[in-house]
């Protein structure tokens, strides 16, 4: 048979059974009733799906997204150690895999919500038929009719769709279920799903959940804690809030009976845990989180100008990119910080009586609580609370928290008024009212190997205000930037051991200036110095003589060198009249402690994505061929040196060495008694309105400033010596045991020459003394630089005591001769002399 003939035959065959299929479906479209109206349903059915593919399918979302989905995740901060301390989240997430998620816990929301999942292929056909019957029901009320969905279509709406309440919306979900399980399996639906149910208190899945209600992981958790988390999907702002904790236990036991009924628990362990109270903690304490908020928010704020706040911005959002980040962050140093800073503000405002409430309610004006709360004021010292005045009456008053107890105060000011936030501390049956420091300041820690910053403190609490002080608030440095003004007379011919005045120093401004005079900080001075004691007594008019002899131009370029500020070359930019911050003279003070080599101060190490790979890193060298399978047989490889050179390294050391004597002998004795090798500068604006300390040793540098943030005067007794540099001295003992105790190194090309501290002069027949105010110490030169064993001071003296002598010789020989001349001629003579000298 050929081909077109069997062709002709399957057609045949094809339209007799059409045409016996069309007759037997008229002939019982006619004869049956119940086959008519079944027939007629059906294809109603037929032409509603189709118009609903038409309109709502087309549209759908690809179920296969999911095999790559990639949930909002929060950033993770680790500190310098790997430790997580802190993390930026909106929402409570945390993403774990299918073998993470307990056994027990997974029946307990198969009993709450799915107990077919197994079974069905994405939607439960029972649980259908009762939804759509109690919609029905409920059609013309205010009632939400009961969802009835199986686990796999609360993944298509809360990962695919919305949550709004229409019929629509749950067609979509019953279309996209069916795809999600032709795409995934089972585990990989349960993991979607147990990762990204909403469960209250900002928590997404049930690791977040987990810790949010009960402060554990789920690996943790007991069994009547796993029923009352697999209750929360109906309602969890309703279950979740203890008022409503009768309903929350009545349905948690419910759970419980399906547990048992479904075989996942005995009968006796459901019965013990039903007799269980729920054990929800009022607010979950993230014990990881570090108390260095103002660090925290300074790397908060890096990650979003480089990767973006949330996911319109990015897929490495702050808020949704599940970045994981290396700070340097030493939290030991942190707290050390922290306290050392709150101590010295503590110390000045000591006396100084209350400074006024943190802020002000409107009692009026709604729930003061709520109020309160949503303001996010809080703090973190000896156990001390921010709360407001509810009511105050004469002697007796009572303060308000945002949990809305209440309890009597005592210890009033005379200003405490009703609405007023402030601090109190615990005290007998109530509360007392506590002072804040009404000053301010900064603080910050960085090591001057690498520019990492290791502390940062930026006022009393982060959580009674964001600004920064360490960073933001830009204040007079004083005679902190006076190292800067020596370094350039040092690279400008002088030495150590060079002679300058200490004396008052005028110079004309110009016709509507006038004449613009300098003075010593208290005035005095007198007599010509070396550089060294001008730099450790810290002399105004020493400083400005090196200023104008090495040009106010040179000084401002090292300034602008060393990142501290971009001054105009005015003679008062070298008593430090220019405003920079504390994080910029930090870092210019490490460049002196790192042979003038200076980096780019860094909170973030690095970044990884959600899944590890490094995509920023602070250290941006390239080592080429570090990452070789094998050896190749040539040298190692070697990244190259890191940072700019800002400074002479010779010029740098010479400046720490002179900068060691202001601890050991000058304005800085305070830190003597550490016993570390160390060097500093003092600092103390006109006012004074700013009091400073900056310096350290070889391992970290710190500095920190003490000032009102509306500048006004400190007190005369306020020094920088006083008030700050017992800051960092207690910053310093708290941290002692990390530092190495090693001395500051000199660079090549520096040589070490014993002279006398106060002359300058060399000295050859002694050594220096362990003594800090002995006569001769080390000194530290360029090559030919060094001071001969007299000085042109001296060859000066010395010539005009030869002058003096001669000239008084050649008197004796002349009035011997007067004497033997008649008078007349001795008066020719004295003329003419005089005549000579004039």
């Amino acid at each position: 048979m050929t081909d077109t003939s069997k062709f002709e035959s399957l057609s045949y065959r094809i339209r007799r059974e059409a045409s016996g299929m069309i007759a037997w479906f008229k002939r019982n479209w006619h004869e049956r009733r119940w086959f008519k109206w079944g027939s007629a349903g059906l294809g109603a059915l037929l032409v509603l799906w189709l118009i609903a593919w038409v309109l709502l399918a087309r549209s759908l979302p690809d179920a296969e997204t999911l095999l790559e989905y990639e949930p909002p995740l929060p950033t993770v901060v680790r500190g310098i150690d790997g430790e997580i301390v802190h993390s930026y989240a909106r929402e409570r997430r945390v993403q774990l895999q299918y073998s993470d998620f307990p056994e027990t816990l997974i029946e307990a929301y198969l009993a709450a919500e799915d107990k077919t999942f197994f079974s069905h292929g994405g939607i439960d056909a029972g649980g259908l038929v009762g939804a759509v019957i109690d919609y029905v029901s409920k059609m013309g009320s205010d009632e939400r009719a009961v969802g009835g969905s199986t686990i796999t279509q609360q993944v298509a709406k809360n990962i695919l769709l919305t949550n709004e309440y229409s019929v629509s919306r749950k067609i979509k979900e019953l279309m996209l279920a069916r795809r999600i399980e032709g795409v995934l399996n089972k585990e990989q639906i349960l993991e979607l799903y147990l990762n990204e149910i909403p469960l209250g208190r900002r928590s997404y899945g049930v690791q977040a959940a987990s810790r949010a209600y009960f402060g554990k992981d789920v690996g943790d958790l007991e069994l009547q804690e796993m029923a009352f988390l697999a209750i929360l999907p109906k309602a969890p702002e309703v279950y979740g809030r203890s008022k409503n904790a009768e309903r929350a236990i009545e349905r948690r036991n419910f759970v419980l009976s399906q547990m048992v009924e479904n075989e996942f628990v005995t009968s006796a362990e459901a019965e013990l845990a039903k007799g269980l109270p729920l054990g929800l903690i009022t607010q979950a304490q993230d014990s990881r989180s570090a108390d260095a908020g103002y660090f925290l928010e300074e790397v908060r704020r890096n990650l979003i100008e480089e990767f973006g706040e949330t996911a319109d911005d990015g897929k490495n959002s702050v808020y949704a990119g599940g970045l994981w980040v290396r700070t340097s962050l030493d939290t030991q140093m942190q707290d050390a910080a922290r306290n050392a800073l709150r101590k010295g503000m503590m110390r000045y405002h000591s006396g100084k009586g209350w400074g006024g409430p943190i802020a002000t309610i409107n009692l009026d004006d709604g729930s003061w609580s709520s109020q309160l709360e949503s303001s996010y004021l809080g703090i973190n010292y000896e156990g001390w609370r921010v709360g407001v005045v509810t009511a105050r009456n004469g002697a007796s008053a009572t303060v308000g928290f945002s949990d809305a107890e209440e309890a009597p105060l005592t210890n009033l000011p005379n200003a405490l008024k009703p609405g007023d936030v402030i601090a109190v501390a615990k005290s007998g049956s109530g509360y007392a009212v506590r002072t804040l420091p009404g000053v301010s300041g900064g603080f910050v820690a960085q090591d001057p190997q690498t520019g990492r910053i290791l502390a940062m403190q930026g006022g009393f609490d982060s959580r009674l205000g964001s600004f920064n002080r360490a960073t933001q608030a830009n204040r007079q440095p004083g005679s902190t930037i006076k190292p800067f003004v020596y370094a350039t007379g040092l690279e400008n011919g002088m030495t150590p051991a060079s002679e300058v005045p200490d004396q008052t120093y005028c110079y004309y401004q110009g016709s509507r200036l006038g004449e613009k005079c300098f003075r010593n900080s208290g005035g005095g001075g007198g007599g010509v110095h070396t550089m060294r004691w001008g730099l450790e007594q810290s002399r105004n008019l020493m400083t400005v003589h090196i200023a104008m002899e090495s040009g106010m131009p040179k000084v401002v370029e090292t300034i602008k060198n060393v990142g501290i500020g971009d001054f105009e070359p005015y003679p008062a930019f070298a008593l430090g009249a220019g405003e920079t911050t504390v994080v910029k003279m930090v870092n210019a003070y490490s460049a002196l402690a790192n042979h003038g080599r200076q980096f780019v101060p860094s909170v973030i190490d690095y970044v990884q994505d959600r899944r590890g790979k490094v995509i920023f890193r602070a250290d941006k060298r390239d080592c080429a061929g570090c990452n070789m399978a094998q050896w190749d047989g040539q040298p190692m490889p070697r990244l190259a040196p890191g940072g700019n050179q800002v400074i002479d390294a010779r010029t740098a050391f010479q400046t720490v060495h002179m900068l060691e004597g202001v601890v050991q002998r000058g304005t800085g004795t305070v830190l003597r008694s550490l016993d570390l090798p160390m060097f500093g500068k003092t600092g103390t604006t006109s006012g004074p309105k700013d009091v400073w300390f900056v310096g350290g040793t070889p391992d970290v540098i710190a500095g920190a400033y003490i000032g009102y943030d509306n500048p006004k005067n400190l007190g005369g007794y306020a020094q920088g010596g006083t008030v700050t540099a017992p800051i960092v001295k207690q910053f310093f003992e708290e941290t002692k045991s990390r530092m190495s105790g090693d001395p500051f190194i000199a660079p090549a090309g520096v040589r070490m020459v014993r002279v006398d501290r106060i002359s300058g002069k060399r000295v050859f027949d002694a050594w220096p003394g362990s003594d800090p105010k002995a006569s001769v110490i080390w000194e530290a030169f360029k090559p030919d630089t060094e001071p001969p064993r007299a000085t042109r001071r001296d060859e000066i003296e010395s010539k005009r005591k030869e002058i003096l002598a001669s000239i008084r010789r050649g008197s004796q020989t002349q009035s011997q001769q007067a004497a033997a001349k008649p008078k007349e001629e001795v008066q020719e003579d004295f003329v003419e002399e005089q005549g000579g000298i004039y």
